[in-house]
Parts: C-alpha cells; structure tokens; sequence
C-alpha cells in the first residue's frame, strides 16, 4: 500500500519542523533554506507506521512568493497535513493552501495546531474554535485536529495514531494504470549521471524499460530506481521516487516535465477543462484572461476561452478551452490550478475533460458534449469522443488517456462496444476505432458518390476500388477507405463484379444512338461466329473509340447475346452452343479428346481453339488430364 501525505500551511507555522519531529528528517536541504528558516523548494520524508505502511511525505513551502512550489508537491497527495501555528490562527497562506487542495481533489486531511508550547491553554482553546470554526465550510470540517508541539513532543504520539487510523481508513485511488511521473527535481548524483525524482501519479516502472520525457519526447532508459533512498527493481504508484536515467543529461530535462513510457501521451496546444472560480476570488474570471497555470509539477502561461459565458463569476464552475505556447501533456481528470497576475493570488483551478482538444465553437453543440463527457460512464465517453474524432478515428492510447482508465476495464468496454456495434475497428494493426455514426456518415456519402457517379456515366458498369480510394476517398485514411467499402460490401450494400464496385440496383442503361451501335457490335460478332473479330477492329470498322465499346459489351454479356472467352475474345452465344454440342457428340464417341481433335472438329486455328478449350474446362464441361480432355458431366 503506497501513500503520499502533503502538508499544508502558512509561512513559519512549523510544517517543517512538525515533519521533523514526526521523522528525524530535515526537509529543507538548501544552504538558503537554513539561512532564512523557511522552506522555498520542496521537501520529502517517510515515515514507517506501526501497521507497516511507509507513508511518503512531501513539505511544501508555506510563503506566497513559493506557492508554484506547493502546487507542485501537491500532485499526487492522497490527504493533507494544515498546519496552524497556535499563537497565529488562520492567515493568508492557510486559506490560499486549502482552496489549492480543494481545487486538486484533495477531500481527506488532518489539522496540528502547532506550536502550542508558545501559547496557554486558554489561548489554545480559542485557537482551536478559531479553526473549526474557518474549517466548517471547507473539505477539511470533519478532520482531527492535533494539537502538538514540535519542540517538547506533546501530541506527536496523537498525531502519529492520527495518521495511521488516516492511512487505514483512506479512500481507494482512481484506477489508471498509465505510467506518469510529474518531475519536481532534476540532478546529477556522482558515479551514475542524471537523476530525476517525483510523485509517481499513476502506474508502475521496472528497472531495464524505455521511458520518454514529454512534452519534447526525448527517449532514455530507467538505470536505477531509488524509494526514500533504499534501491527497487520496480516503484508502483503513489510513491515518492528518483530514477536514474540513461543517455540523458541534466540539461536535457527540466522541472515541470513529465516521465512517462514511449508513445503514452499526446502533447497539444489546448485542453478542454470544467473550469471554477473560487469564490474568495476579487473578481471574475473573463474571457480570454492570461493566467499563470499550474499543472502537475510545471507552471506555464495560458489564456482561458470561456464556452458557456463571457465571466466566470467567483462560486461559478463552467467550461473553457485552455491555450498554450507549448505542448502540453494531460490525462481526463487531472486537476490544475489558476493565478491571477495581479494581484499574485490563486482564483481558481478545476479538471482536464479533454486533453486532444480540437477547434471548438463557443455555445455550439460541441460544448453540451464536453458536459456529457465530464459526467458520463466509461462506455459514453468513448462514444462521445469517437463522436467528435468524426472520421479522424482514435487509437487505443489516444482512448486510454482521455478516459484515464485502467487497462483490463477499458479492453472489456471497447470490446462490449464492439459487440454491440456501436463502435467500430477499422485499423487492427494500430488498433484505431471509428464510432458508429461518423461510420454511417461515411457510409451514407460513399453511396451518395455511387449514385452521382452512376447518373453520370449510366453506360459504366461500375468503379474500381482504386479510383474510389483516390478520389472519394483522397482525404481519409486508406484503411479506413477499405474498412467501410468491405463494411458496405458485407452489408449488400454495395455489389462487386469482374473487380467492379456499384451499387446492387445500377444497371447500364444506353440512349438511342447507343442502342444503335449494340445492334451494330452485335451483328459484328453474329457475324463473325466460330471466328470472332478482336476488340480493337469492331472500334475501328464502327468508327468509335475503345472506352465507349466495354459498356454495350457488357451489356450485351448480361444479356446473353455475347460470351466472354477471355480478355478481348467475345463469341455469339449461338456459336458457342454449337461448338458445345459438337464436343459433347464427340464424347458420345470417344472417351478423350486431343487439341488436334479439337481444331479438326470446329476447323479453328490454334488463336481460338485452345481459348476455347480453356473455357469449357472453366465451365465444367471438360477437364484436362495431362494432354488431353475427358468429359466431365453430361
């Protein structure tokens, strides 16, 4: 079981001194850090509780100018340690660091009023009142409140069984399983090159497997994996921890990054979010605002594009599009955090719906289909955003992190939708899916194409399917292309013949002078009989190009008139009857035929002959036993 606890509270309210006292470890480790007495970069313990869970520990710097710090420690917490120092009460810091939990989904917590050796009990008493009292609107109204002091030990053995009936009773956690490490520090350790350390979010990572840092995508390799300093083959989620990185230099990577496995993440320029704004906020949150935003460990510029509304009023929750000036990389429900300029203050934060986000139109449908994201089952969410991927498709990642699932219960989900036809697979080699409505669009628009295609040349038998691949279908993708002919072929809703695609009721139909020209190719085979003149002459004695004589030739196969012997070699149907009933006389007489005795029965040439052979093998009438033929049915 692996738990993460944070602390919380104002500058010099004793949260690094409580984490010593609880540990034996000093968590501010920089010269800068002991010469001010204040914590500015992030701290980290453990602590071994006496059920033998080692809770992990994060100490986050109180003062304001060091709130991007504390955002960036508290990715990743599963509950909060305030502290309150006795002698002071509730001060700026204490509330900013409560609305920063709130807005990341931290709802489980412990309150120490610390410093309680500065003060009496009456003071004490009222402190206490005091913070119940701010606390009884926020997430933390329910939590034990401990009072302690760092410097004598009174109520660190209270805090500590706090703690531990905390991590026994503590909610379970989402259940993705997608490797993701918010990096918070970047450093070389002598004798083994650049280490990286963080709040492992999600997942699991062995020592030995490939791993890339995002958004820039550089790839590298996991050496060594350290847990509060003792060395694993393999760290789960939930865990404060370093990993040592191969081919990577410190310079190559930066605070703010996230480690995660090759080809996981998506970066993108813009995410969909459920946005608020707290109402301790001085003003609304408007349109287009240039904020600070805190994301996991980075903290970057963004611009908010209200969807709903012009301003979000302070209490207000609604939904926005969020730009960057760089990639970013997210999951469905990570949390984020938003500060004003000026003042430097939080005003609001909320959760990514929708990390690919595409272009999308203020109060348009689109908006009303984030909502139904934001709030939908496993199996919608897909649906929906197979919806909006229209013809685009998804892969199984792309799937992965924008429901932020586990594995196993997503693979059953997209096969039950599969099953029930509601998505569909048209790449399995990437595993890319298409949902059933963009798929009937496409369905829908390649018949519409047919049908224009066949009022438009009605002498045509039909398509090719590399023409339609490079016309109708110029702008999709390939397989896709293939999927939905074959889904139409399936369905019957699109016939093929002779490697033609048409539709079943399409029938060549000629015009007058047209009808003409059939009696007139007719007559030139009726004609010809056992020797038949070659496409290209009957074009030529008719005056006509080639391109036009296919059409009334196949016309005239459906019909029956004509037969096709092979390419370019058409008989009359009479003359074809007769040569078939000369070859059965001959099987009343003989039990073999030779190609000599063939020639000498219809008087052909070797030109037509052995065509002629190989056709009625093809029908059934004959078969070839080495040199010569047998009957084959009466």
């Amino acid at each position: 079981m692996s738990i993460v606890m944070g602390t919380a509270g104002h500058i010099d309210h004793g949260k690094t001194t409580l984490i010593k006292a609880l540990t034996g470890i000093d968590c501010d480790r920089l010269k800068d850090e002991k010469k001010r007495g204040i914590t500015i970069e992030l701290g980290f313990a453990y602590l071994d509780l006496p059920n033998g869970v080692r809770l992990s520990i994060v100490d986050v710097p109180g003062h304001e100018k060091f709130v991007k710090n504390m955002v960036a420690g508290a990715m990743g917490i599963d509950f909060v340690l305030l502290t309150v120092a006795a002698d002071e009460g509730i001060m700026p810091q204490t509330r900013e660091h409560i609305e920063i939990c709130k807005l990341l989904g931290i709802e489980q917590g412990i309150v120490a009023i610390t410093k309680i050796d500065m003060v009496d009990e009456e003071l004490l008493e009222l402190a206490i009142e005091d913070v119940k009292d701010y606390l009884k609107d926020t997430f933390l109204k329910n939590a034990p409140i401990i009072p302690v002091s760092s410097h004598t030990g009174e109520g660190i053995d209270a805090l500590t069984t706090a703690l531990l009936d905390m991590v026994n009773n503590i909610k379970g956690k989402k259940s993705s399983d997608i490797f993701v490490l918010p990096i918070d520090r970047v450093f070389t350790l002598k004798g083994h090159g650049t280490v990286i350390t963080g709040t492992l979010v999600s997942g699991e990572i062995t020592v030995g497997e490939r791993v890339m840092v995002y958004p820039d995508k550089k790839i590298s390799k996991v050496r060594h994996i350290q847990v509060h300093g003792e060395t694993v083959e393999k760290v789960g989620s939930g865990r404060r921890t370093a990993i040592n990185l191969a081919n990577l230099e410190v310079d190559d990577i930066r605070r703010g990054e996230i480690l995660a496995r090759p080809d996981t993440l998506f970066p993108s320029l813009a995410w969909d979010v459920k946005i608020s704004c707290l109402s301790s906020s001085p003003r609304p949150i408007l349109n287009r605002k240039e904020v600070h935003f805190h994301h996991g460990t980075i903290e970057t510029l963004a611009r908010i594009y209200l969807l709903d509304r012009d301003k979000l009023e302070p209490g207000e929750q609604g939904y926005a599009q969020v730009k960057f000036s760089h990639p970013m990389v997210g999951l469905f429900g990570d949390r984020f955090v938003i500060r004003s300029f000026s003042p430097l203050r939080t005003i609001g934060g909320g959760e990514i719906i929708n990390p690919l986000a595409q272009k999308i139109k203020r109060y348009s449908k689109d908006v009303d289909i984030l909502k139904d994201i934001s709030t939908s089952t496993i199996d919608k969410k897909i649906i929906l955003h197979l919806k909006r991927a229209k013809y685009r498709g998804l892969g199984l990642k792309e799937i992965h992190i924008l429901t932020n699932e586990n594995s196993k219960k997503l693979k059953n989900t997209l096969n039950n939708l599969l099953s029930r036809q509601e998505i569909f697979i048209f790449d399995r080699e990437e595993e890319i899916y298409i949902g059933a409505r963009p798929l009937k669009e496409l369905i829908n628009n390649l018949i519409q194409y047919f049908e224009e295609f066949h009022k438009k040349n009605p002498t045509t038998p039909g398509l090719p399917k590399g023409q339609i691949i490079s016309d109708w279908g110029k702008d999709l993708k390939p397989k896709l292309v293939h999927f939905v002919i074959e889904h139409c072929i399936k369905k019957k809703l699109i016939s093929t013949e002779d490697e033609l695609l048409r539709l079943p009721h399409h029938k060549v139909s000629l015009n007058k002078d047209q009808t003409k020209l059939k009696q007139k190719v007719l007559e030139k085979y009726k004609k010809g009989a056992f020797t038949p003149p070659g496409i290209k002459v009957v074009a030529e004695e008719l005056g006509i190009d080639r391109k036009e004589l296919y059409p009334i030739l196949k016309i005239l196969i459906d019909q029956g008139d004509l037969i096709k012997v092979k390419e370019d070699l058409y008989f009359f149907k009479e003359a074809i009857w007769d040569i078939e009933n000369r070859v059965r006389s001959f099987f009343e007489k003989k039990q073999e035929m030779r190609p000599q005795d063939f020639k000498e029965l219809t008087g052909l040439s070797r030109k037509y002959s052995i065509p002629l052979l190989e056709y009625f093998d093809k029908q059934k009438l004959t078969i070839r036993v080495g040199d010569v033929r047998k009957l084959r049915k009466k």
